[in-house]
């Protein structure tokens, strides 16, 4: 399965940006500009959590925003601002990147900050 958003303006939720969200299965890109365009690509396996957040003008038109938090080193926050299907997205979003980090074998470590911990020896 795969998604192709745009960028919408809030008002009546209009796609006149430049702005296109292209989530796959194992990757989301965003592709941005008219006369200089930035093309930013995450792996899947590299998104550790997803928010889904929509303010009244988004809901009144059926939109949202979706924020990936990742692992990526160039975009470590990537915003899918004004779609449609946000929570869908979101959804698919998480599942596949679960997916992901169990194809790839990948482990999350998380650190809690027990470094000041003393232990006798």
């Amino acid at each position: 399965m795969e998604y192709v958003e745009r960028k919408r303006w809030v008002f009546f939720g209009l796609p006149f940006t430049f702005t296109k969200y292209f989530v796959k299965e194992d990757m989301i890109t965003i592709d941005e500009g008219l006369l200089k365009t930035v093309e930013n690509d995450c792996y899947m396996y590299k998104v550790q959590d997803v928010q889904h957040s929509a303010s009244l003008g988004e809901k009144i038109f059926g939109l949202g925003t979706v924020t990936c938090f990742t692992g990526d080193i160039t975009h470590p926050q990537l915003v899918l601002r004004h779609v449609k299907n946000s929570k869908e997205i979101k959804d698919f979003i998480l599942r596949q990147s679960e997916e992901a980090r169990r194809k790839r074998r990948t482990v999350n470590m998380l650190d809690i900050g027990a470094d000041d911990i003393q232990t006798e020896d």
